[in-house]
């Protein structure tokens, strides 16, 4: 498959790079006919987007990486589900229909799917925001695929090979529907060492970039993404929501925000009339980001940061006798394998402690995670057992999950959860 798409900048047209020299395909996908075991069906007909190797009982032919796998009932024979196959991965297939609905994979399919992910955005693009989550992998139908908009640049991370024989025609659908005059290409530690393509990291494969780094809006307040060589797509738009609300409850208090990365909570706080928000993370980089950010916006009160691991310089803080009227706590996911879910309680336990300690009288406290493997129950359960030890009065203010760009469509999807305490 080959397209060129053009866009005209002033008086010149330019061309989009050629995707096909690029993706390598030595060969069209196969259509494979598979059957499960028992486990692995009835989690295909709940519309589970996930199919394990063991699970898999049976297979037409020799299959590889992006093949189509259609997946059928073991007793009826009747197709339960469709997806793509991956030679590479424990999960060997990633399943982009579920049902017995006759649909047809092609470029007309994945069009409907990005066409549907951008009506459930409608309601987030009618406030002051132009940066949003288009496509949020499997809650999307695009396992291992994500679209990030930042004004107008689209940032496509990859996370797996499957989807290289249909890059191109979901590329141009992308564009069409989100209206972007810029595409950029993320790719995954993996998939930069494949040597199954020619893409690279931060290509730009449509329009022209004139910085790596694009300012875009969250709710009125400016920040900046560096789409080229930022963490994932260049910022986190997850929290949105969050820092919208932390923001509004920042005027005329003091802030500490915890693993504060770019400053997105910081530059709410500021932007929103906070007297002194403190920023904490580990990298002097993302420190500077934040700083960067935070001169993008008017605000009066003064920005500080603290460079350095998080646990140690909130011991030091409450060692100085430091309060804060509002402390975010947001840190990376702690949880990436099963065997790291107790070591993750305990640090989130450790964390919601030394929050309560560095949270003022009458102060709020809000604390998040972002680890799929802890539950969100187990989270809340954690935050409530020691703020309940510590003797201090609280009343729970409110839960919150993902944002509205990032809706959940399976369990594995709903990694964020975020509770704010008020203390008496």
């Amino acid at each position: 498959m080959i397209f060129l798409l053009y866009i005209k900048d002033s008086n010149t047209f330019l061309v989009i790079k050629n995707l096909s020299s690029l993706l390598k395909l030595k060969r069209s996908n196969k259509n494979l006919a598979v059957k499960l075991n028992a486990s692995g069906e009835k989690s295909v007909i709940k519309g589970h987007p996930w199919v394990f190797s063991n699970s898999i009982v049976k297979i037409s032919s020799e299959a590889k990486t992006g093949d189509l796998a259609i997946v059928f009932s073991k007793n009826k024979n009747k197709v339960i589900g469709i997806g793509l196959y991956n030679a590479n991965s424990p999960i060997r297939i990633k399943v982009i229909h579920n049902g017995q609905q006759k649909v047809t994979v092609n470029s007309d399919f994945f069009h409907q799917k990005i066409e549907k992910a951008y009506q459930k955005r409608l309601s987030l693009l009618r406030t002051q925001t132009n940066s949003y989550r288009l496509l949020f992998g499997e809650n999307d139908g695009f396992p291992g695929l994500i679209a990030d908009v930042y004004d107008s640049v689209l940032v496509v991370k990859l996370y797996s090979e499957i989807w290289l024989p249909y890059i191109e025609s979901i590329l141009k659908s992308l564009r069409e529907v989100s209206k972007v005059k810029t595409i950029v290409i993320r790719l995954s530690r993996n998939l930069q060492n494949s040597s199954d393509h020619n893409l690279s990291d931060g290509l730009v494969v449509y329009g022209t970039l004139k910085s790596e780094v694009v300012k875009f809006i969250e709710h009125g307040v400016n920040f900046s993404a560096n789409v080229i060589k930022g963490h994932k797509t260049g910022y986190f738009l997850d929290h949105r929501e969050n820092r919208r609300r932390v923001g509004e409850l920042s005027e005329g208090k003091t802030v500490l925000d915890v693993f504060s990365y770019a400053g997105g909570f910081s530059v709410h706080a500021l932007a929103n009339g906070a007297t002194e928000v403190t920023s904490l993370d580990i990298s002097k980089q993302a420190l500077e980001i934040a700083k960067e950010n935070g001169k993008l916006n008017l605000f009066k009160g003064i920005h500080k940061t603290i460079a350095g691991d998080a646990f140690d310089k909130m011991r030091l803080l409450f060692n100085q006798n430091k309060t804060f009227d509002v402390v975010v706590i947001d840190p990376p996911s702690f949880a990436k394998q099963k065997s790291e879910i107790d070591l993750a309680k305990k640090k989130y336990a450790q964390l919601a402690e030394l929050g309560i300690k560095l949270t003022a009288k009458n102060g709020i406290l809000v604390l998040a995670s972002c680890s799929s493997r802890v539950t969100s129950q187990s989270f809340f359960d954690i935050n409530h057992n020691v703020l309940s030890s510590m003797e201090r009065p609280f009343e729970i203010m409110m839960k919150t999950e993902h944002d509205v760009d990032h809706p959940i469509g399976f369990p594995e999807g709903a990694y964020l959860k975020c509770g704010y305490y008020s203390f008496l």
